[in-house]
């Protein structure tokens, strides 16, 4: 699947990819959709037959995550972390560590998001900062944009559904 467009994605440096989309609901709920495993787990699964298989964590300053995926040929991909900065329905900073299989890591990188809401339309801006160039171009010729784009997709119709309001207290946290 490719990017649809609604998801732009540009190279501002060397060492960074910058994401933005913008999605038609209020702040506070895209926080809750993206900060709540319950939720997580029904938009964020990456290209189209890839399925979802172990989300946990705890957006808290310090708090982990781990989230792994399967792809239909049974290829398995990782991501682990932790939340460096927590300010809700605003702002986090993250480390991501992605693994395809269970010993075979491909990179770690910091990643800001920042959701800024106008007239109850959100702006999602994602920074990703890698190590070096080379991490940068490995990330962007993986392919991922595609992935982030579906996911992205589907968390705007989950959205637009009323499918992420009520469904879970993290986006208090």
């Amino acid at each position: 699947m490719m990017n649809t467009g609604n998801l732009k994605v540009t190279t501002p440096s060397d060492t960074e990819i910058l994401m933005t989309r913008v999605f038609d609901a209020p702040r506070a709920l895209v926080w809750e959709a993206m900060s709540s495993p319950d939720l997580i787990k029904r938009w964020l699964l990456g290209p189209p037959g890839w399925t979802m298989v172990l989300c946990e964590g705890d957006t808290l300053v310090g708090g982990k995550f781990h989230w792994s995926w399967r792809g239909p040929d049974g290829a398995e991909l990782s991501m682990k972390g932790e939340y460096k900065e927590v300010n809700p329905p605003e702002r986090c900073v993250r480390t991501e560590a992605f693994s395809f299989g269970p010993d075979s890591p491909i990179g770690e990188q910091l990643v800001t998001m920042v959701l800024k809401e106008e007239n109850g339309k959100t702006n999602l801006i994602l920074t990703l900062l890698y190590d070096s160039k080379e991490a940068r171009d490995g990330a962007i010729l993986s392919g991922m944009e595609h992935g982030v784009a579906s996911s992205y997709d589907r968390l705007a119709e989950l959205l637009s559904s009323g499918g992420a309001r009520g469904d879970s207290q993290a986006g208090a946290r």
